[in-house]
């Protein structure tokens, strides 16, 4: 049996909202974007994306969050908020450096590091 189609237009819907707030970096589609997203996943690479916008750290539900493959130098503080977070996946970056606030995440399982030089 399929997923049903409310929960599927949902999932469009907010997948819309990503690309559109990164073109913009307008935080309230964030905003819409947690409220929309019936998931507690997230996948936003290959977009060069630079920074993390502050209110993506309000999606505290999410278990996984994948941002491989874009350009981001470093993570918010705030990143530590996300204390639900299971997997986080940066491969692909150029971080130079990792918070102090990534010892909250003490649900993490899996951090992937790999493709950024400057670690």
């Amino acid at each position: 049996m399929g997923v049903p189609m409310a929960r599927n237009e949902a999932y469009y819907k907010a997948e819309k909202l990503i690309e559109e707030a990164l073109r913009s970096d307008a935080r309230e589609l964030w905003l819409k974007y947690s409220e929309a997203k019936p998931s507690n996943s997230s996948s936003i690479k290959d977009t060069d994306l630079t920074e993390l916008p502050d209110s993506l750290v309000q999606l505290t539900q999410l278990q996984t969050l994948v941002l491989s493959g874009n350009r981001l130098l470093s993570l918010p503080e705030s990143i530590g908020n996300l204390t639900q977070l299971q997997t986080l996946i940066l491969s692909g970056n150029d971080l130079e450096n990792l918070p102090e606030s990534i010892g909250n995440l003490t649900q993490l399982q899996k951090l992937d590091l790999e493709w950024n030089c400057e670690l």
